[in-house]
């Protein structure tokens, strides 16, 4: 092999872990943008929908992203009366989010979109499983060193 086949982009982990998210997400879109939604808008929903009333700071970890990104997410689907941005009454500086009673009825729409999208990835069940497994690692392990 060719000392310059590790620069091929063929070669390279992260174009296909970045051209596979990139794709996966758009298969996403029709779903989501029937209700208003973008993705980054639909992962901040899918950990509220599993626990509600939770912190910025505890949203942004979760979600691995800073406050910077998460909060014009936060205030557009506050706009959209989707959930709710309260000072906690503790801490001032702590914001909770908190979902509005249209945002827990939103889940309802979504219950089968997990499924919709894993047959069209066309990946079999065991295939998906692996890669899955094999990306949970690539986060934890990218997880322990950034500690």
């Amino acid at each position: 092999m060719d000392a310059n086949d590790n620069l091929r982009l063929d070669n390279q982990l992260c174009f296909a872990l970045y051209a596979g998210s990139k794709e996966v997400i758009r298969m996403y879109k029709p779903f989501l943008s029937a209700h208003g939604l973008t993705y980054t808008q639909y992962i901040v929903l899918l950990v509220l929908w599993e626990k509600d009333k939770i912190t910025v700071s505890d949203l942004g970890k979760r979600l691995l992203l800073d406050s910077g990104t998460l909060t014009p997410l936060l205030k557009k689907l506050e706009a959209a009366k989707i959930l709710t941005r309260d000072r906690s009454k503790d801490d001032e500086r702590t914001v909770i989010v908190s979902l509005t009673d249209a945002g827990v009825h939103l889940q309802k729409s979504f219950l089968d979109l997990p499924q919709k999208m894993f047959c069209q990835l066309g990946l079999t069940p065991e295939d998906a499983g692996k890669l899955k497994e094999l990306l949970d690692t690539l986060l934890k392990n990218q997880a322990h060193l950034s500690m």
